[in-house]
C-alpha cells in the first residue's frame, strides 16, 4: 500500500460521497415536503459550535447550513475509500459506513446540545432519519464501487 493508493481511495471516496449526498438531499427534500417539515438545522448548530462561526441572517444561515451538509457528506465519502484500503467492499463495507455516519451523528449532535439522544426521538422519526443515512450510505457505496472498477488508481 503506497501513499498513491490511500490518496486515491480516499479521492474515489471524496467523489463517492458527493454522489451519496446528493442521494440524501433529494430523499430527505422529499420527505420534507411529503410530512411538511422544516430543514433540520442541528448539522449546521454542530458546526457553528465547534468552528465557532455564527451566520446572521436566514440567507447565511440556509448558506451555511447548506455548506456544512455538502462538506460533511463529502467529506464522510473519504471513511468509505478507506475501508475499501482495509479490504471491506460491497454490503460490509456499505453496513460499516452506515453505522460510522449515523452512528457519529447519534453520538455527536446530543454530545453538542444540538439534539436530544436517539432515545428521545421516538420510533418514527429515528427510523426515517436511519432511512436517510441508509439512502446516503448505498449511494455512496455503489459510486465508489463505480469509480474503484472504473477509474485507475
Amino acid at each position: 500500500m503506497t501513499v498513491g493508493d490511500v490518496a486515491a481511495a480516499v479521492g474515489k471516496g471524496l467523489l463517492a460521497g458527493a454522489v451519496g449526498t446528493a442521494a440524501m438531499t433529494l430523499s430527505s427534500t422529499a420527505e420534507m415536503k411529503l410530512r411538511g417539515r422544516e430543514a433540520s438545522d442541528a448539522p449546521a448548530q454542530a458546526a457553528s459550535k465547534v468552528l465557532g462561526i455564527e451566520p446572521v441572517g436566514d440567507a447565511q444561515t440556509q448558506r451555511f447550513s447548506n455548506l456544512v451538509h455538502w462538506s460533511y457528506g463529502t467529506a464522510w465519502g473519504s471513511v468509505r475509500g478507506l475501508l475499501a484500503m482495509l479490504g471491506l467492499s460491497g454490503a460490509p463495507a456499505t453496513a460499516a459506513h452506515m453505522g460510522a455516519v449515523w452512528g457519529a451523528e447519534l453520538a455527536m449532535l446530543p454530545a453538542l446540545d444540538v439534539a436530544p439522544p436517539v432515545t428521545q426521538w421516538g420510533v418514527k422519526e429515528a427510523a426515517i432519519d436511519a432511512g436517510h443515512h441508509l439512502v446516503y450510505a448505498v449511494a455512496t457505496g455503489l459510486a465508489f464501487a463505480f469509480l474503484d472498477h472504473n477509474v485507475s488508481g
